[in-house]
């Protein structure tokens, strides 16, 4: 019996070492927690079409939405580890999310295995075109002078622009009024119909509109200003250091993924990154691409353990403020 269990679990072996050397086979499921045509799926889609190349499969979006994210983020989680279901995540699922949603069903720092960064998605402090201040130091002056009188928009709890805009207001010591819509296109709507204030979003939302002239942008949350919009000063320029957030987005598999077939996956991601088409694409949408201190899984699993820690008692807070 002994020596039937040892051949079993060496035949077992085998067959995981052969099937890891002769990944993939089939197609690739990339799940996308948000819906078509939003910045994660953008990214997703113009690093899955080079990625595809390299891995000889097809990597086909899937978009599984609802909870900020965290639905299709945690169906993915749970699926099985052998490198044919990986995710798109971004700062909100796996960086914010603890603090915002109860019974969360996975652990961002523990139930995956990071395969790499995509891309960087800078936030931008905007405003109404007409708001009566000339640069980020008045503006802020302005919200801490009117409080609740200001309305603050965003586009519902756990996205993006509200998680940053609750950064923003606790180091600002800004208390507006909080204006929730059903997503970024109507409450930017808004805001260029001066129905609303201010919002913080991705630039990649944002940047059309400040270019046409229908909003007016204070300051960009980088350490460098943005090719996209090089009048727009940084933060720290502005005056608000502490104020540096990127909408990141990268690559993650579920816990328990083969060393080879992770490996092949963060070759593919990395290749996909060093294509100048998928680098141009990047930039145009006024993204950053990862510099090769921050690609590769060691870099990613640091940068998730740093963000929960970032967003946890700031968005804990805000959330017993205003439950």
């Amino acid at each position: 019996m002994r020596r039937a269990l040892a051949i079993g679990l060496l035949s077992a072996l085998a067959a995981v070492g052969a099937a890891a050397d002769t990944y993939p086979q089939r197609p690739i499921t990339m799940v996308v927690p948000f819906a078509a045509g939003g910045p994660t799926d953008v990214v997703a889609r113009i690093v899955a079409e080079p990625m595809s190349r390299a891995l000889g499969q097809q990597v086909v979006i899937e978009n599984v939405t609802g909870a900020g994210g965290t639905t299709g983020i945690t169906r993915a989680s749970q699926a099985t580890p052998d490198g044919y279901t990986i995710m798109m995540g971004h700062m909100g699922t796996h960086g914010a999310a603890p603090a915002l949603f109860k019974g969360l069903k996975y652990d961002p720092a523990k139930s995956f295995d990071p395969v790499g960064l995509a891309a960087g998605t800078p936030i931008v402090i905007v405003a109404k075109k007409g708001f009566p201040a000339q640069d980020l130091k008045g503006f802020i002056e302005v919200l801490k002078a009117r409080g609740p009188a200001i309305n603050q928009a965003h586009a519902g709890v756990g996205s993006v622009s509200h998680s940053t805009g609750v950064l923003f207001n606790s180091l600002t010591g800004a208390k507006p009024t909080l204006v929730v819509y059903r997503g970024t296109g109507p409450a930017l709507n808004d805001l260029m119909a001066d129905q609303v204030d201010f919002m913080t979003d991705q630039i990649v939302n944002v940047a059309p509109q400040i270019a046409g002239g229908t909003i007016k942008a204070y300051a960009i949350a980088t350490a460098e200003r943005s090719p996209s919009l090089p009048d727009v000063p940084t933060t720290k320029e502005a005056g608000l250091p502490g104020y540096e957030v990127s909408a990141w987005n990268a690559v993650f598999a579920p816990k328990g993924l083969p060393a080879d077939v992770r490996a092949k996956l963060v070759a593919a991601l990395d290749t996909a990154l060093k294509d100048p088409a998928t680098t141009k694409r990047i930039l145009e949408l006024g993204g950053t691409v990862p510099k090769e201190a921050e690609a590769g899984p060691v870099a990613l699993q640091a940068l998730v353990e740093r963000e929960v820690a970032r967003w946890t008692p700031v968005l804990r807070s805000a959330v017993e403020t205003n439950p």
